[in-house]
């Protein structure tokens, strides 16, 4: 297993072995997918609907969602047999924040959310065809590109975080400028990379006989690109909205 995605690493497949309840597979995968996604549009359309009738504790549930979706993150990472469990908890969290940061968007530059949606889903369904159709691979050096290119943008958000507890920030990448858009839009593109790496994942720990459990475990590393790519398109576009 060769994978390079930050969750879905080889050492996972190498760790694991087959449980009683039988190997996953990729249909399996791709259903607790759907499961995950459909807990993220539901908690998402509960903090979308407080957030959108000023309810006073709107915030304390993506607020809530945030921490608490870190933690079953950490949890799904470092314990992949519970991911039946940590798994959809996280999808639900992060549902929570998913929405209340969408209302607030939406309600600056209506129509915002939608416009974020539609290019998420476009781009997953766009990659996935293509990556059924082999017109995209996740070869060695395609995986050690994504990757680094991941790794590179973690290291500037995390020194950007850094930063802000002291009242400075990384100049530029987070302004409407040309420099903030350029740099959205490579994250983006970044993002956009890791699916084929959760995509080529699920083929191959299918094909390795990992345990059951691992159909969540996949289905939640595909969630966690998913949700950072919508995140990303939506502060791109918010950054096009404040040049107009």
């Amino acid at each position: 297993m060769s994978s390079k995605n930050p969750i879905l690493k080889p050492s996972v497949i190498d760790k694991i072995t087959v449980a009683d309840s039988g190997p996953m597979t990729v249909q399996g995968a791709v259903q607790k997918t759907g499961i995950l996604l459909g807990l993220v549009i539901l908690s998402a359309a509960f903090s979308w609907a407080r957030v959108k009738a000023g309810q006073p504790d709107a915030m304390v549930w993506v607020g809530g969602g945030f921490v608490l979706g870190l933690i079953a993150c950490l949890a799904t990472v470092f314990k992949m047999n519970w991911s039946p469990v940590t798994a959809p908890a996280y999808a639900v969290f992060e549902g929570l924040v998913l929405g209340g940061v969408s209302a607030l968007l939406d309600a600056r530059y209506p129509g915002i959310a939608l416009q974020a949606c539609m290019l998420t889903f476009g781009t997953l369904f766009g990659l996935l065809g293509a990556y059924r159709l082999g017109w995209i691979r996740a070869t060695e050096q395609f995986k050690a590109v994504v990757i680094a290119g991941t790794m590179a943008v973690g290291l500037v958000y995390l020194v950007s975080a850094v930063l802000r507890l002291f009242g400075a920030s990384v100049p530029f990448i987070h302004d409407s400028g040309t420099i903030g858009i350029l740099f959205s839009g490579v994250v983006v593109v970044i993002a956009a990379m890791n699916l084929i790496l959760d995509f080529d994942f699920m083929e191959q720990a299918a094909e390795s006989n990992a345990p059951k459990y691992m159909e969540w475990y996949s289905a939640f590393g595909l969630m966690v690109s998913l949700i950072w790519l919508y995140l990303e398109i939506l502060d791109l576009l918010s950054k096009l909205a404040r040049r107009r």
